[in-house]
């Protein structure tokens, strides 16, 4: 079976045999065109679970600060988890951090998405650009009292 005809019939097996074929240093039998494209997708997986998470962090953000009757135990736990969870992306890619700025321009749109679907304020009557600083985000302090 050729490399490329395996990229299409078993991933898993393909990418197994790259990686034979890179330790063994086989290079010029290696599926360059598809590696290009694996590895280019990798950089876009990165980016994409950042801005996720930044759209369901900013998106509890906003939930918290414009209805604080309807605060939870919840909404306080998934922001800290969020914010544990972006840090340590970041952390693990640096490079991401340029685009940071950008990333919080997506993810809020994707946060008003889900103050729409998750509550009753209307995402219209919200600020349309991020509201919050970096520091907002990632370090105001979210008290949960019982």
């Amino acid at each position: 079976m050729q490399t490329t005809t395996l990229y299409d019939q078993d991933f898993h097996a393909w990418a197994q045999r790259q990686v034979e074929l890179l330790r063994s240093g086989q290079l010029a039998d290696l599926d360059i065109e598809n590696l290009v494209e694996e590895i280019e997708s990798l950089g876009r997986q990165e980016r994409q679970e950042l801005r996720n998470r930044l759209g369901v962090l900013l998106g509890h953000l906003l939930k918290w600060h414009y209805q604080p009757e309807a605060r939870t135990k919840s909404w306080a736990a998934t922001i800290q988890e969020q914010r544990r969870r972006i840090q340590r992306h970041l952390k693990e890619n640096p490079s991401l951090k340029p685009y940071l700025a950008d990333a919080i321009a997506i993810g809020y749109e994707d946060g008003l998405d889900l103050v729409n679907r998750e509550t009753p304020l209307d995402p219209k009557q919200l600020p349309q650009t991020c509201p919050f600083t970096e520091s907002d985000i990632f370090t105001q302090p979210i008290d949960w009292l019982l």
